[in-house]
């Protein structure tokens, strides 16, 4: 039976409105968020962008205002875009609503997924778990918001689906920005007894432990910033 799982991390809404060249430059700033190389407060200069992609400046407007819609980045009167920088005060808002969109997302998941859903659910773990004890915090971070968006893909609702890909951008702003070295973006532990539980039939326990385990990426957020100097080139992994 064919798997309704694939690889892709899901795009923000806005990117659907740009002809598919545009799309690269929107997927390497939106990827380059999601696994941390570009932290918030970072500036996306225009002639800079021009020259990484080889594209004009009509086309890095149109993405950067695709990428402000889906609050990616920041467009700022006189100053250019950078990418955006949660508050204290968003930063609970946007878990408070994570949280219950996950809830909902994990019930339809389970009642939905297939064997075969399951059985790839756990070849991403594995992926973890190779990944976990190699340090490279923008690979992980990857997979950690990549278990989710797993998740979202097999509850079978487009808008969810969505919904949570914003939602799991901004988190990766929030924690770039406000979580001490050394915490880990989700634990691998976590995510695998969540998986046990869904192969089980437990709707209640799974999403317990889903409450449990982003309550626990809350706490571990320290509400002030930290300096991370860096190459915009290297930042959206073009070198």
């Amino acid at each position: 039976m064919r798997s309704r799982i694939t690889l892709a991390p899901v795009a923000g809404t806005a990117s659907a409105s740009l002809e598919p060249a545009d799309r690269r430059l929107y997927r390497a700033v939106l990827d380059s968020v999601m696994t941390r190389r570009l932290p918030p407060g970072t500036k996306l200069p225009e002639v800079a962008l021009c020259e990484l992609f080889g594209v004009g400046r009509t086309v890095v407007r149109r993405v950067l205002q695709a990428l402000a819609h889906d609050h990616i980045v920041e467009l700022r009167h006189n100053r250019g875009a950078v990418v955006a920088t949660p508050s204290p005060e968003e930063t609970r808002q946007v878990f408070e609503a994570r949280r219950g969109i996950e809830s909902t997302i994990l019930r339809l998941a389970i009642a939905r997924a297939t064997q075969d859903d399951l059985a790839q659910l756990q070849r991403h773990l594995e992926q973890e778990r190779q990944e976990w004890p190699r340090g490279d915090q923008a690979a992980w971070a990857g997979l950690a918001s990549g278990f989710h968006r797993k998740l979202a893909e097999l509850a079978g609702n487009p808008y969810l689906e969505r919904y949570l890909a914003e939602i799991v951008s901004r988190c990766s702003l929030i924690v770039s920005l406000y979580e001490p070295p050394g915490n880990a973006d989700c634990e691998h532990a976590e995510h695998r007894a969540i998986v046990e539980r869904m192969a089980a039939g437990d709707v209640d326990g799974a999403v317990a432990l889903m409450e449990q385990h982003l309550q626990v990426l809350e706490r571990n957020i320290c509400l002030r910033p930290a300096d991370k100097p860096g190459n915009l080139k290297q930042m959206l992994g073009l070198g």
